[in-house]
């Protein structure tokens, strides 16, 4: 679907709880980075699913000049089919420059298949966007495991980005914007080729790993189960979650769930301490993208102090509750 006449930015949005995903919400706020230095092109989103004009209103309050919507039921519209189709047929009313999705569970099934349809090629897990002089999309990426950071330059049009989510900070409302929502007639019931047969939802005690803004995380430098505890508290004291290595996690001392790395969870916190954990790059896969990350480890050529910006050379046992004193401390 290669366009000389294409133009700005279309996101193709999810619906949580009838309003945009905060996943969502800061891809609108990329997108309306990458249009200042495309001066009269506009961002576009296309939302489906239940309220999918209640979601619209959030979204053009967030930035959004024009939200393609197409009402569904929430099943369906969960579906990756039905999302395909539904970026398919917005890219064709839009015929945007740049398409941008989230690299959410569902986004990684969703944005490959889109950049098929639309005959171009796909950039997974940008943690940055840019322009280059003759207006292509610029991406970082991490490659090998995220030992190393690459910037690749997407040659065809229109561009497909999937962007890693904390990658970009949402933008504050504006209930007072002005935009156009374009209600699209598409029954995606049709488009869908699988049966849901059953929906199991686990209940998510705190703050999920992907939406921390903190997160302490342990290794096999704990010991056992029982430290964990140790970290919950930490943890709780800084308003985060907690996550864990792959060898913490293939020991049974705590669940899957909480895995960051390659084979578990990708998460972009402002914080990110990682505890008797010695940075295999594997794990530095999940993490490697933290805005801050601090290392206690009481190896002091442990590869994570490579990664860290803060590190502490010492026995976590003495090291975090001196640590945890001084938060009480701070915290009366």
């Amino acid at each position: 679907m290669t366009d000389s006449n294409a133009q700005g930015v279309l996101v193709v949005g999810e619906i949580e709880h009838g309003a945009p995903s905060a996943a969502t919400l800061e891809l609108l706020a990329a997108g309306r980075a990458l249009l200042r230095k495309l001066p009269g092109e506009h961002l576009s989103a296309v939302l489906a699913g239940e309220r999918a004009a209640d979601a619209a209103a959030r979204a053009i309050a967030a930035g959004v000049d024009i939200v393609y919507t197409i009402e569904a039921d929430a099943d369906v519209a969960s579906h990756p089919d039905a999302l395909v189709a539904a970026g398919l047929e917005a890219a064709k009313a839009a015929s945007p420059r740049i398409v941008l999705g989230p690299r959410t569970v569902l986004g990684r099934e969703v944005l490959p298949r889109l950049a098929f349809r639309l005959g171009t090629a796909l950039a997974q897990d940008c943690t940055a966007l840019d322009l280059d002089d003759q207006r292509r999309l610029t991406v970082t990426r991490p490659i090998y495991g995220g030992a190393i950071q690459a910037t690749v330059t997407c040659l065809s049009t229109p561009s497909v980005a999937a962007v890693r989510p904390k990658a970009y900070d949402a933008e504050v409302a504006d209930s007072g914007r002005a935009g156009t929502v374009v209600p699209l007639t598409l029954d995606l019931a049709s488009t869908v080729r699988a049966r849901l047969v059953e929906r199991v939802t686990r209940p998510v005690e705190g703050k999920r790993l992907e939406d921390a803004r903190v997160i302490v995380s342990g290794g096999r430098g704990l010991g056992g189960p029982e430290p964990f505890k140790k970290l919950e508290e930490l943890a709780g004291l800084l308003h985060g979650t907690v996550g864990a290595s792959r060898a913490a996690v293939d020991a049974g001392w705590v669940p899957a769930a909480m895995q960051v790395g390659l084979t578990g969870k990708t998460v972009t916190p402002d914080v990110y301490i990682a505890v008797g954990i010695s940075g295999a790059s594997q794990h530095m896969a999940g993490c490697g993208s933290a805005k801050t990350i601090v290392a206690i480890n009481k190896d002091p050529n442990a590869t994570i102090f490579k990664h860290a910006h803060y590190g502490v050379a010492g026995d976590w046992q003495k090291v975090l509750p001196a640590f945890m004193d001084q938060l009480h401390e701070l915290l009366r």
